[in-house]
């Protein structure tokens, strides 16, 4: 299972420290998400990570950049639809329902949410039933190219897993305490509850 993270819409204190930490301990991804980012901001966040991290990172917004750094991949979403034309690196996308899955079979992987009531977010809660998501994985159109997201903690990556989902991806509850000592607790207890369902 892939173990992903998305930044929060916000700069934090020491953010590529975080970000390299969170990579370190056990994510296969992070996702920088941020949306009211002007592209300077986003070259500039890119420049302090250090460079071997990149093929790692997967950014949201501002899709040019993708041609000035070596990074891992872009993420589609409303804001930015199609990747630069001349990008050859993953591809990966939004997803809020069934139906929008079924489109995309030829992408890296895409996330789905909301999977569970949002940690991050007020008032985003489940938008499945186990039954939708269980139909779907029999279908074959929900599988190991799905990533969950959406109320995203240790405790329900099991179910996750039972599911047939590929894989999560964290934001609220990776970042609850920005410090680099929480986030790096964290990821390693997200890492353990799936290296424990893969042992």
């Amino acid at each position: 299972m892939k173990l992903i993270g998305f930044t929060t819409e916000e700069r934090l204190p020491d953010e590529e420290k975080l970000i390299e930490m969170a990579l370190d301990c056990g994510l296969d991804y992070i996702h920088i998400r941020k949306p009211l980012w002007s592209e300077a901001e986003m070259v500039s966040l890119l420049s302090s990570i250090s460079p071997r991290y990149y093929n790692r990172v997967v950014i949201h917004d501002h899709f040019s950049v993708a041609l000035l750094f070596p990074i891992g991949g872009v993420h589609l979403n409303r804001r930015c639809s199609t990747p630069p034309v001349s990008y050859k690196g993953r591809v990966s996308k939004s997803c809020h329902s069934i139906e929008e899955l079924n489109e995309n079979s030829e992408l890296t992987y895409c996330t789905l949410s909301p999977i569970f009531d949002a940690i991050s977010k007020s008032g985003y809660t489940s938008n499945f039933t186990l039954k939708e998501l269980e139909n779907a994985t029999k279908s074959g159109i929900l599988g190991q190219n799905t990533i969950a997201l959406g109320g995203i903690c240790p405790e329900n990556v099991l179910k996750i897993a039972q599911i047939g989902f590929g894989g999560v991806a964290v934001l609220g509850y990776l970042w609850q305490d920005s410090t680099v000592e929480s986030v790096a607790k964290r990821v390693r207890l997200l890492r353990t509850a799936i290296d424990e369902i893969e042992c």
